[in-house]
């Protein structure tokens, strides 16, 4: 290990960061966002306050001659009343585009969740130091992911050798926006969600919009898709309007279309792909909203289970099969002047088959495992010769 005098420390700076769109500086250090400060501005809703700054698909790049990486961050962790514990946040290393390590960061601020109120309570806590050994010698690529459900500030690197930004990359940006699955939900690690899994099957940069709880269509997410740079475009829109329980079916489209029209402002031409939800079986004919299960908190387990009732979808109430028909019929209408915006039924990424195979641990999403599958799905139906993002 070095020594303390032979430790080069490293200002953590935005051209060291990909996958974030903005950048806040904090007490004790730099804070990755994936919403402008416009937007974070125009919601309070502590659920996307939350999920934006969780830096899901963000990453520190750059290059060094380095054997070893020392990164001191701030995470802060939650913890669920009457929940089982939550792991520490997992960070990737990768070394020339190729996994090469992983570790966690104890410490930090801590953030205790009632679930029976949903009140908060914060408690301030030390930095920790992420350190990886032993990296191969000569000139190499660092890219450390950081953890996609955990709040994470950077507040020192160190290394044993100077350190540079990174090039930029010569692939194509994918620009992805989508609920919770889309954000990570209980994946193994951040490159393992799976739009990180189909950005590397895919060979492009991921700009990963997932939002945990907070795909609702709001307009100021639409206006930063709009005006972030981007050679593909993909939405993932339903669960979260139905576990929220947000809107009726005479909102829906209106709504889905002004989205769309907002991203076609900054994308005229760019393939755009909507994507509609994965199957849940609790929501497929039973609107929202998704409730904690009350007997799951003491066995260890969570669940969810659908609060609504299925005759109300007749009054226009949303369930994830009457949003599947509108996405489809909105972006057949649309097509016919559109010809680049496509549609992907998100049962072809997880569907009955799947789910009796592997069942959404807690009802509403998936696990590692699945994760998985859903990435390399997609990636096999979008990324390859023929899909609609696949190379010309």
């Amino acid at each position: 290990m070095p020594t303390q005098d032979h430790w080069i420390t490293t200002p953590v700076t935005p051209d060291l960061l990909r996958g974030a769109l903005d950048v806040e500086r904090t007490e004790r250090g730099l804070l990755p966002h994936r919403l402008p400060a416009r937007a974070r501005a125009q919601c309070a809703d502590p659920q996307l306050a939350m999920a934006e700054a969780q830096p899901s698909g963000v990453r520190l790049v750059f290059r060094t001659r380095a054997t070893a990486v020392e990164l001191d961050t701030l995470p802060t962790k939650r913890v669920y009343r009457g929940a089982p514990p939550r792991p520490d946040g997992v960070y990737d290393l990768l070394v020339n585009g190729r996994p090469a390590g992983r570790g966690s960061v104890a410490g930090g601020d801590t953030v205790t969740v009632d679930m029976a109120t949903w009140t908060a309570e914060r408690q301030s806590g030390p930095v920790g130091t992420l350190r990886f050994t032993g990296l191969p010698g000569g000139v190499k690529e660092i890219e450390i992911w950081l953890p996609h459900n955990e709040t994470t500030e950077l507040v020192a690197l160190r290394t044993d050798a100077p350190v540079e930004p990174a090039p930029d990359p010569d692939r194509r940006v994918w620009l992805h926006h989508g609920s919770s699955i889309s954000h990570g939900s209980d994946a193994a690690s951040p490159t393992t969600t799976w739009p990180a899994l189909a950005a590397r099957l895919g060979g492009v940069e991921l700009i990963n919009l997932g939002l945990g709880g907070s795909a609702l269509l709001d307009p100021f997410t639409a206006r930063t898709l709009r005006d972030t740079p981007a050679d593909l475009i993909s939405v993932k829109i339903g669960i979260n309007l139905v576990n929220a329980d947000l809107m009726r079916l005479r909102a829906f489209g209106p709504a889905v279309h002004g989205f769309l029209d907002t991203v076609r402002e900054g994308h005229p031409d760019t393939p755009l792909l909507v994507v509609s939800p994965i199957l849940c079986p609790i929501h497929e004919d039973t609107p929202g909203p998704s409730v904690l299960d009350p007997g799951s908190p003491g066995t260890g387990r969570l669940r969810f289970r659908a609060a609504g009732d299925p005759a109300e979808a007749a009054a226009g109430k949303l369930t994830l099969r009457v949003i599947r028909e509108e996405l489809a019929r909105i972006v057949a209408q649309r097509a016919a002047d559109d010809p680049r915006l496509h549609h992907l039924d998100g049962r072809e990424l997880y569907g009955e088959a799947d789910s009796a195979e592997l069942p959404l641990p807690d009802d509403l999403h998936p696990d590692a495992v699945t994760h998985r599958r859903i990435g390399e799905r997609f990636a096999g139906l979008v990324f390859t010769p023929g899909g609609v993002f696949g190379t010309l």
